[in-house]
């Protein structure tokens, strides 16, 4: 088939790069925008971007996909199938009904569980044991498209959003593939979505990320990991914010108030409303993510001082 992906951030790569690889034929990409990045805040094209260009792909950076120039274009080009992940706007019904068999969405969540902008991140969050990519067409409503297949993917105990994302982008890709291969074929049908199970994951705000001391100490473990490296959960220490990552049980102790610090030659712990966390890495203010070791030696925390 003759497709047009679209996809902006790292986890959609190893899609378009097996999608290059495959038998079908990218003919294009569409991405968003050129953004401001790093310290200067120059304008960076996006990873698939990137990609593309390396591989000689033409490539669209609409502003918006109700951009006439952008709709013209695209029709103009006439693809069979637009796959697409992690793109981050939503497709308007006119653009929607311009590929001969639609778009086709991977989708890192087991729909209908999780649909949304954050799936991977509200999956850590609220414990869940398994996860996984589902591919399906496209509709107007948030992911409620029918579902041509899906993928599992088991959480493990440490998984961070970033750890579990980047599996999910690599076994994802080859389900998109296999999805595209089954379309053209005609060997695959899209079943609509279970009525149960549904759930929402809303992008993560920063305000989200927040670290709140009085929960118990495994909600606040699943918090961290679940932002870590985005947007990244942060506390308060002296008036000032610092980011954290990922956190370790400290087994049978719960003689700390919440937030409270114990600093020691071997670590530095935190308490919560359950069992103590000891910290990892920590990073402050215009500084990088740096050992707790080093965050120690240069801020010079002392015992019952408190993160807030």
């Amino acid at each position: 088939m003759r497709i047009v992906f679209a996809g902006t951030p790292v986890p959609a790569v190893p899609s378009l790069q097996a999608l290059i690889d495959s038998r079908h034929e990218v003919v294009a990409v569409i991405t968003r925008p050129d953004a401001p990045a790093g310290r200067g805040r120059t304008l960076h094209s996006s990873p698939i971007a990137e990609l593309a260009v390396s591989e000689g792909i033409d490539v669209l950076k609409p502003t918006t996909p109700r951009d006439p120039a952008f709709i013209d274009a695209l029709t103009a080009i006439a693809p069979d199938c637009c796959p697409v992940v992690a793109y981050g706007a939503l497709i308007p019904r006119r653009v929607l009904d311009i590929p001969t068999v639609g778009w086709v969405n991977l989708h890192f969540s087991l729909l209908p569980a999780w649909r949304g902008a954050a799936p991977v991140q509200h999956s850590l969050r609220h414990g869940d044991d398994v996860t996984g990519a589902t591919t399906f067409l496209l509709e107007e409503g948030m992911d409620t498209g029918p579902v041509f297949g899906l993928i599992t993917e088991t959480i493990r105990p440490t998984d961070t959003s970033g750890d579990l994302l980047q599996r999910l982008s690599i076994s994802g890709a080859d389900l998109l593939v296999r999805t595209l291969d089954g379309i053209e074929d005609g060997t695959l049908t899209a079943i609509p979505q279970a009525a149960e199970g549904i759930s929402m994951a809303p992008k993560i705000s920063v305000d989200d990320a927040r670290v709140d001391w009085t929960h118990p100490a495994m909600g606040i473990d699943r918090l961290v990991r679940s932002c870590t490296p985005a947007p990244g959960s942060w506390t308060t220490f002296r008036g000032e914010r610092i980011k954290l990552g990922p956190l370790t049980l400290v087994p049978d102790v719960t003689d700390l108030s919440a937030g409270q610090l114990r600093v020691m030659k071997q670590g530095v712990w935190v308490g919560t409303g359950s069992h103590v966390l000891s910290l990892n890495q920590v990073q402050p203010v215009g500084k990088k993510m740096m050992s707790w070791r080093d965050w120690s030696n240069g801020a010079r925390p002392t015992d019952g001082e408190l993160f807030a």
